[in-house]
């Protein structure tokens, strides 16, 4: 497999306001050092692929708005390959408008397509998984989603049933997916953990340049008349100006509807490298070395007293004390404070009114 074909497309334009008050809608979780290990979850993720392809073939897409955090928080990647939304139109036409631009210099690339808020315990085996996913999809017009191995009845993921009894000839730890699944309730989530051939969507997509093109054409028209029509101005000083006028005029529709429900060739490779979301306060706690008392700290100079199950992330403060707290979030970041029952943490947003 020719590793120079190799692309990594990182989608940074989300606004994880779960993770309040550490992200905000101007600073999101992406641009954090949530893990307190000196480097933000945007750094780790570009990080992580260092493997799987050439940095010169690393693209960003976020959000006008964070424009300069990326290029501060990523100077060796290259401008051109940080790729500005002027708005929020979910996941489809992020993947359609990076899509199209790296066909336009590359009709060979075979791309891999990651959230860029996630966390991966074991590189070596993602490295992997990846690498052995892209020598799949190299040479086939197949779609591959990462279906993490799932370890508990989890109700704040999404979920893939897949279809065991057959593996790829081509690639024995791939499968074809049956369906995908809606986030569940606990009773369904307990049984689809009983059931072995159902895993969590963590999506991460890969596919050749060609195939999701094709896919696009065929199931998403109107979007892919926009960026097909813009292959005159791609690496263009025309292009900005161009993409601010017409991304807007895009369904705003993610990718797992807009194709992976709709076309036939989907296929699952069923992983597991210690991987979480980080959707809320209750999977950092999750993924996070634990006290004798099942507490994580993030933070210089915190002591809890007779304190269990809590979370404190305090990165800005000398000195924290906590007492007599039992399964709380107590987070702190320029000025705002919350102090939380973890069983609560879904409304969060409600709370903070931001």
């Amino acid at each position: 497999m020719n590793q120079s074909n190799n692309h990594v497309v990182v989608m940074a334009g989300g606004v994880g306001s779960r993770f309040w008050p550490m992200s905000t809608t101007d600073f999101p979780k992406q641009f954090i050092d949530v893990l307190g290990c000196g480097k933000t979850l945007l750094q780790l993720t570009v990080d992580r692929f260092r493997e799987v392809c050439e940095s010169g073939n690393m693209w960003i897409v976020t959000s006008a708005a964070y424009a300069d955090l990326v290029k501060e928080q990523l100077p060796d990647i290259d401008s051109e390959h940080v790729l500005l939304e002027p708005c929020r139109r979910n996941t489809a036409p992020c993947i359609a408008y990076v899509s199209w631009k790296i066909k336009a210099k590359n009709p060979k690339a075979n791309i891999v397509v990651t959230p860029s808020d996630h966390i991966v315990v074991d590189q070596r085996e993602f490295v992997r998984v990846v690498n052995s996913a892209l020598k799949f999809t190299a040479d086939s017009d197949a779609v591959v989603t990462l279906g993490m191995k799932a370890t508990r009845p989890e109700t704040g993921y999404g979920y893939i049933e897949g279809d065991l009894s057959m593996a790829c000839p081509s690639n024995k730890e791939i499968y074809r997916v049956d369906a995908f699944k809606e986030k569940p309730d606990l009773e369904t989530a307990k049984r689809y953990l009983q059931r072995k051939n159902y895993f969590w969507n963590a999506g991460i997509f890969i596919w050749n340049v060609s195939t999701i093109v094709n896919a696009l054409r065929v199931y998403q028209p109107p979007m892919s008349k926009i960026f097909e029509g813009l292959l005159p101005y791609y690496y263009t000083d025309k292009e900005q100006e161009m993409i601010d006028k017409l991304f807007p005029t895009c369904e705003n529709i993610s990718i797992d509807y807009a194709i992976m429900e709709k076309a036939d060739e989907i296929y699952v490779f069923p992983a597991s490298f210690g991987w979480s979301d980080l959707g809320t306060w209750g999977s950092l706690h999750d993924n996070m070395k634990k006290d004798a008392h099942n507490n994580v700290c993030i933070g210089e100079n915190i002591h809890l007293h007779e304190s269990r199950n809590c979370i404190v992330h305090t990165t800005q403060e000398k000195k924290v004390i906590v007492q007599g707290l039992d399964g709380y979030i107590i987070a702190e970041k320029n000025n705002r404070l919350l102090i939380c029952r973890l069983s609560e943490e879904q409304r969060i947003k409600e709370f903070a009114g931001e």
